[in-house]
Parts: structure tokens; C-alpha cells; sequence
């Protein structure tokens, strides 16, 4: 068991996630990591280590309910009790309706709704309990705003938002701070910067700042988790100063 207090992410990929991650571990907090992919999480955690943090991460499938289950119990019962929760799992796909196959509409809807749902209703059982904590979900522009070739994508933001929504509505009396994200815009990452080159577009010459440095949205993260709840906000939509919107 750990003394410090406990960040739990799931969906700790290799940008926000993992700038979340550092943040909170610069913070003082342990941080406690999930992916699908868990042994991607081994030079993250070195890294936050190395900076004087302390990290450890699991293969965390979102969309399954015994692994969510299992782990948030393992988490509460032999590192410590969980503060905050982050769902940070993606989805974030581009198909025309046409070519949206009942597999890739299912698929997105389990890692944005679904697996948010299991997650959300897992850390609510415990910090119930205890009054107090943070579930944290991450949302995107296709959380407010459907666009064409991404009806998949937004179905299942749109859904995650209406649960964040209700869970606030319910557990806000129970001192627990339940806050959506609205990440409009394109993170620096690469998969973004992939988009862009498909697009006929050169990364390198957008004007600086155009493109959302994960430790921004990360530092919006904390900056929320550190609020009075007197001033809750429930949804906080991030954007760089050039986005049109």
C-alpha cells in the first residue's frame, strides 16, 4: 500500500494519457496505469521514476466488466485508495456511413460509452463510500458536434457525455467531482500529424500553438481535480487560441 493519494488512468496512452500521468506524478501522487497494451507502459513509468515520481501500470481492456472489476478492486485493495479516476480512452475513427460496418460502430461505442460506464460506475463504488473523489472523462469536439465520416465516433462521445452528465448530477451531492473535458482540437500527436500530411498539409509550417501540447491539457486535469467544490465545474471545453470554432 502507498501513503501517497492515487491517480488512476485508464486509457494511458502515449500522449494525454501519459502527460496526465506525469503531471500528477509531479504532483505527489502515485500514479496507477491501464492500456490494452500494458507493457507499453515501461517507459513511461521509467521516465516518471526517474523524474522522483512513482508509477505502475496493468493490461487494462476498458470494455471488459470482469477486468474492470478485478482491477479497480486490486487497486483499492492492495496500492491504496483511488483519488481520482481519468477515462481517457480514444475511439477517434473516420469512415463514411456508408463504410461504418456494424463492427467499427460497436467497437467505438464500447471504448468511449461502454467502457467509460464500467469504469465510472467501478471508481463511484468506492469513493461513494468514502465521499470524496474525482472521475475525470475525457470528451472531444465530436462530443457536442457530429461531422460527416464520423458518425461511430461521435454516437459514442455524444454518449459518454450524457453519462458524465447524470454522474454528476447524482454523485455531486455525494462530494465526488464528476468534470467531462471537451478536447477541441487537434493534439500534437502523431496520428494527428499523419491526418494533417493525408490532408496535403505540412505539420511543420502551422504557426506555433496551433496544434494542443498534451501537458496543456494535462495541467487543465489537475487544475480541476484541485478545485473548491463550492466552484465545481462540470464541463471545460480546451482549444488553442487559433482553433475556429
Amino acid at each position: 500500500m502507498t501513503s501517497k493519494p492515487i491517480c488512476l488512468i485508464i486509457g494511458a496512452g502515449d500522449y494525454i494519457g501519459a502527460a496526465i500521468a506525469k503531471r500528477f506524478a509531479k504532483g505527489g501522487f502515485h500514479v496507477v496505469m491501464g492500456r490494452r497494451r500494458g507493457e507499453k507502459l515501461a517507459p513511461l513509468i521509467e521516465e516518471i521514476e526517474a523524474a522522483g515520481g512513482s508509477a505502475q501500470g496493468f493490461t487494462w481492456d476498458a470494455r471488459k466488466e470482469d477486468t474492470a472489476i478485478k482491477n479497480f478492486a486490486l487497486v483499492e485493495n492492495q496500492i491504496g485508495p483511488i483519488d481520482i479516476c481519468v477515462f481517457n480512452v480514444g475511439g477517434n475513427v473516420r469512415f463514411p456511413i456508408l463504410d461504418t460496418t456494424e463492427r467499427v460502430f460497436r467497437k467505438v461505442w464500447e471504448m468511449c460509452a461502454y467502457g467509460a460506464f464500467l469504469s465510472g460506475r467501478e471508481a463511484a463504488k468506492y469513493m461513494v463510500e468514502r465521499q470524496k473523489g474525482s472521475i475525470f472523462f475525457t470528451g472531444a469536439t465530436a462530443s457536442v458536434r457530429g461531422s460527416s465520416g464520423y458518425a461511430a465516433f461521435a454516437s459514442g462521445k455524444f454518449a459518454l457525455r450524457g453519462l458524465a452528465q447524470s454522474m454528476a448530477r447524482e454523485l455531486g451531492p455525494k462530494n465526488i467531482h464528476v468534470a467531462h473535458l471537451v478536447i477541441d482540437a487537434g493534439v500534437d500527436t502523431e496520428f494527428v500529424r499523419d491526418r494533417l500530411r493525408q490532408a496535403g498539409k505540412d505539420p511543420e509550417s502551422l504557426p506555433p500553438d496551433t496544434l494542443m501540447n498534451p501537458a496543456s491539457i494535462a495541467e487543465a486535469y489537475w487544475a480541476l481535480h484541485h478545485q473548491h467544490r463550492d466552484g465545481w465545474t462540470h464541463e471545460l471545453d480546451i482549444r488553442p487560441y487559433a482553433e475556429p470554432w
